[in-house]
């Protein structure tokens, strides 16, 4: 059974590394949860190697300037690892013609990769980091564009997995919905972010260039997103602190606090099973 923890640090002496999720976690696009930065911050103390391990299209190194821009402080974590990261690696063994469906902040992600960047009747891939707009639209706004790639039997290539994020108190959509859609359309679309196997494959191997080996039984994961931190952390056998204060606040929460009942019966009718929970990291 989930078990409530009141601090992270009631129970960092039993792991060497802690995979902990960015956005729900660390901030929502606009606020930094200062308590979590100090956790973090206190796990690494107490001897944790700490790798942030996020869904963003962006490669870690802007990654971390949005980070520094929102006052994430120094020392909160020791390496990170994206979905943009890991993403590069499909889009560079894949077509070299290429739609970008996202938008033009997002053209850095293809920084150094042999491909060239056409119109969306000439692509023989489509990398999508998001919307265009993702304030107004939803994934049904592209349906002539999308089955016009699925009759030419396009790729899709998803370089943020997440389907929603909260961003400040609203709730955006993201890649992982536009590709869920493409797939519900007929088409087929690639993924190596969270919840699949390269991300965490890449943030083991970024922890132990950092502390050397270690048992996987020691690794905690952090996460508050169903589909892609708790299945994707329970999918590699480890142990997971799930974050309830974050997308899936509404499914559990009465008069504004969290109903320990309705979550346990929530975790088990998604068939999922953290360790712990607690409502923001602390």
């Amino acid at each position: 059974m989930v078990e409530r923890i009141g601090n992270l640090t009631d129970v960092i002496g039993g792991y060497d590394v802690v995979l902990s999720d960015v956005w729900g976690v660390v901030h929502n696009g606009v606020e930094v949860f200062q308590h979590s930065c100090k956790a973090l911050a206190a796990a690494r103390a107490a001897g944790a190697t700490v790798v942030l391990i996020t869904n963003s299209p962006r490669p870690a190194p802007g990654v971390i300037e949005q980070m520094k821009a929102l006052g994430v402080p120094d020392g909160t974590y020791d390496r990170i690892v994206t979905s943009g990261d890991v993403t590069r690696h499909l889009v560079a063994e894949g077509p070299k013609k290429v739609f970008l469906l996202g938008p033009e902040r997002d053209l850095n992600f293809f920084d150094g990769l042999d491909i060239e960047i056409v119109g969306k009747d000439e692509a023989d891939c489509v990398v999508c980091t998001g919307f265009f707009d993702d304030e107004k639209e939803v994934p049904e706004d592209y349906t002539d564009m999308l089955k016009a790639w699925v009759k030419r039997d396009v790729p899709l290539i998803c370089a943020n997995p997440d389907l929603i994020v909260e961003r400040g108190h609203k709730m955006i959509p993201c890649a992982g919905a536009v590709a869920a859609y493409y797939e519900q359309l007929g088409g087929k679309q690639r993924v190596a972010g969270k919840p699949h196997r390269p991300i965490y494959e890449e943030a083991l191997a970024i922890a132990r260039e950092e502390r050397g080996d270690f048992d996987k039984a020691r690794v905690l994961a952090i996460g508050d997103g169903m589909p892609t931190d708790v299945r994707g952390a329970l999918s590699q056998g480890l142990d997971l602190l799930y974050v309830s204060g974050g997308i899936h606040v509404a499914e559990y929460t009465v008069n504004g606090e969290t109903d320990e009942a309705i979550l346990k019966a929530w975790l088990k009718s998604e068939n999922a099973a953290p360790k712990y929970w607690m409502p923001r990291l602390a």
